[in-house]
Order: structure tokens, then C-alpha cells, then sequence
């Protein structure tokens, strides 16, 4: 019997807290930043389980939005900050989540708002592990899932008119039982951006980071992650 997408998701979660316990590459004393949205959340709460159960000692968590400091705070993971002196702005392992993944492990981040705190500690951390169910497993990027742009307010027509010409469709996220734009955890506002054609994500992180205005952008390229990703069979494909 197919596994749902919700079962997929703990169970990439599971599997990658217990693979990398098993490769230590998760052992006691780390530094690790937690991701956020519902496959992230799984994981976090696979680390709960394994330091409840004395496995793991002295985790110290690097959280990516408020959502993921509220469930680590119920489940008694301890929460630092980058700035933090035991922490010291850098991270032994970062875990997540990814809205799309590609055959290169290039991600699309961000689905959930919080795509500047998670590129911030990915790419302050010294490995990364991704957790995903199949649907998230792609060929190319660009025009499927919408690439967030996280912009400030008051730059959004002129940074909407340069990622016009890159090709890109642009559109103001909206709240949900919220009037106006979704704002994030860092009050600044996200463009929901796809293309006609598939781009190279690599290239586009790039460019539209340079773009005046623009505070980050949801590819993730420059650190390729292991990827955990389930399937309906009840499989876990390992990707490196």
C-alpha cells in the first residue's frame, strides 16, 4: 500500500536523524540549525526523540523562524543564536526541508517565508542535510514551483520591472486570513516569481541577488545538501 505524503515526510525525517546518528555525523555537543515547514518540523522532532532517549547530549539548535523556535522550546531543544558565543557563527550541520529539489541537489526554498534566516544558517554551516517526500524530486526549476524573492516593501515595483527582464512572472504573496502581503519573520515582503522556461538556478541566484532591493532569493546553490527523499513505496532514495 502507497504511503501518503504526510508519512513520506516523517519518514525522511526519521531516516535522516537515524543514517546520519549512525555515520556520526549527528553526535553529542553539536551545533545544528533546524529548518522550518512541514517536513522540517519531522525532523526536529525525530532529534527530540533522540535526545529524550540518551542518544544525544548537549545539542545546541540554530532556528531558521519563530514557528521552529516555538516547537523546539515545547520539545525542550535548547535555542541559540549565530551571535551567540556557543555558537560562534558557525554551524556543524544544518537540517531542512526544500520545496524543489533537482538532480543536482539545487534546491527552491522558501515556501514557507523564512527562505533569508534558512540561506543564512545553510550556508553558515559546515554540512547539509535535506528531508523531502517524492513530489519535491525535480527535473529543472523555474516554472512549477513559484522561486521566492524576499524584497523590501518599498523596492517592490523596481525590483519586479528588473526580474521582469530577466522573464520572470511576478506576484505579491498574499496573507491568508491576513489582509495585504504576507510579511516575514524579518518584515520584508516576498515576490512569487516563475518562467515561461526552465533557468539555471545556479546563474539566477546569482542575478537576482544583485537586483537593489532584494533581500534574498530562494535558490540554493553553493552548498549541495544529502538529500533524504521518500517515496510512496515506503523507500527513502539517499542522494548525495
Amino acid at each position: 500500500m502507497a504511503i501518503t505524503k504526510d508519512e513520506q515526510k516523517v519518514l525522511a525525517a526519521k531516516t535522516a536523524i537515524d543514517t546520519l546518528i549512525e555515520q556520526k555525523k549527528i553526535f553529542s555537543g553539536m551545533k545544528i540549525g533546524l529548518g522550518t515547514g512541514s517536513t522540517a518540523l519531522p525532523a526536529v522532532k525525530r532529534l527530540s526523540e533522540r535526545i529524550e532517549d540518551g542518544t544525544l547530549k548537549d545539542i545546541k539548535a540554530v532556528v531558521t523562524s519563530f514557528q521552529t523556535e516555538n516547537y523546539c522550546k515545547d520539545l525542550g531543544i535548547p535555542v541559540y543564536t549565530l551571535n551567540d558565543r556557543a555558537i560562534d557563527g558557525e554551524l556543524d550541520l544544518a537540517i531542512d526541508g526544500a520545496d524543489e529539489i533537482d538532480p543536482e541537489n539545487n534546491l527552491i526554498k522558501g515556501g514557507g517565508a523564512a527562505l533569508l534566516l534558512e540561506k543564512i544558517v545553510a550556508y553558515n554551516s559546515k554540512s547539509y542535510a535535506i528531508v523531502a517526500d517524492e513530489s519535491k524530486s525535480v527535473t529543472n526549476m523555474g516554472t512549477k514551483f513559484p522561486l521566492p524573492v524576499e524584497i523590501i516593501g518599498g523596492a517592490r515595483r523596481s525590483v519586479e520591472k528588473e526580474l521582469n527582464k530577466m522573464g520572470a512572472k511576478c506576484v505579491l504573496r498574499e496573507g491568508v486570513r491576513k489582509c495585504g502581503p504576507v510579511i516575514t519573520d524579518n518584515g520584508n515582503q516576498i515576490l512569487d516569481c516563475t518562467w515561461e522556461k526552465p533557468v539555471n538556478p545556479a546563474e539566477m541566484e546569482e542575478k537576482i541577488a544583485k537586483i537593489v532591493g532584494v533581500v534574498e532569493v530562494g535558490f540554493f546553490t553553493k552548498l549541495r545538501p544529502t538529500a533524504f527523499i521518500a517515496h510512496s513505496d515506503g523507500s527513502v532514495e539517499i542522494r548525495n
